[in-house]
């Protein structure tokens, strides 16, 4: 099926790149840009179009999907592109961002008389290749309307409330993924440490309480210190730092989340492009002579 709507996407790296081609073979029309052209180029084989400048990629869109690494940028782009957006366009912000960020956007865009919805994700590469993405939409009913149908090309879309919904949404997923990863570590450490056998204690473990996809896919992950990214620790920290400033806006405390952000700041210096689960790797710093498994360590 071939679809009127037009999108642009702007964003083509590890995430934009496999959604932008979900959205090529669900038959929707997509101009792409990132900074770096060629990774924008990369995509005409799959039927994008692609576009030098920021402008040329809205200037005919429907949607525009920005799919970015922090709120800055993503404020330069609307900034960028205000001008030559069409009169209805919508701007979706799928980047991860402050609450306040993605609230700011939306007054920007709709002072101009455009839309906006904040729709950060969570399931990594994985989820983006699959289309099997949690999709957290911040914006009024009629807008999520427009898109709900494009968002089930990418994964599994929710309306989560107004504006910067989305992104608050994206904090909780990220925190509590953030302290699991964290608690894995610890348990499988304790296992090994106490003499029982990690890999089997985890494996005991699945299917009860317990169980979780951090368990199983971070969990192995640490088992085999594989560290090669999927999240990344400079972007688990980001998360970390937005997380408390969005408590902070909202008169919360959040203590394990403190502690959560301190421990990826341990190894944000040495480890920040090693996937998040490197949690392990601070806590082993806590325990000299104490390392889960035997195998190299692989970023």
């Amino acid at each position: 099926m071939i679809f009127s709507t037009k999108i642009a996407f702007l964003g083509i790296g590890l995430m934009g790149a496999p959604m932008a081609r979900r959205l090529l073979q669900a038959g929707y029309s997509v101009t792409v840009w990132n900074r770096t052209l060629s990774k924008a180029e990369a995509l005409r084989a799959d039927g994008a179009l692609a576009a030098s400048s920021v402008a040329d990629a809205v200037r005919e869109a429907d949607i525009v999907i920005s799919m970015l690494e922090a709120g800055p940028a993503v404020g330069e782009l609307i900034e960028a592109a205000l001008d030559a957006l069409t009169a209805q366009a919508l701007w979706v912000d799928m980047s991860s961002t402050r609450q306040s960020e993605a609230q700011q956007f939306h007054a920007l865009l709709q002072g101009r008389g455009r839309h906006f919805i904040d729709a950060p994700v969570s399931g990594g590469i994985a989820g983006a290749q699959a289309g099997t993405l949690a999709i957290m939409a911040g914006g009024s009913a009629a807008d999520y309307a427009r898109v709900e149908a494009l968002f089930g090309a990418l994964g599994r879309p929710t309306l989560v409330g107004p504006a910067g919904s989305g992104q608050v949404a994206k904090l909780c997923n990220q925190l509590i993924v953030g302290a699991t990863l964290n608690i894995v570590a610890e348990a499988l450490l304790l296992a090994q440490a106490a003499g029982a056998d990690p890999s089997a204690v985890r494996a005991a473990i699945r299917g009860g309480f317990a169980e979780s996809r951090i368990l199983e896919l971070h969990g192995q992950r640490m088992l085999e210190r594989n560290f090669v990214a999927g999240g990344q620790v400079k972007s688990q920290l980001k998360d970390m730092h937005n997380i408390l400033a969005a408590a902070q806006a909202a008169g919360v405390e959040l203590p394990v989340a403190q502690l959560v952000m301190r421990r990826y700041e341990a190894i944000a210096d040495a480890y920040p492009t090693a996937d998040h689960s490197a949690a392990l790797l601070g806590l082993e710093q806590l325990n000299p002579g104490q390392r889960l498994g035997s195998g190299p360590d692989r970023c």
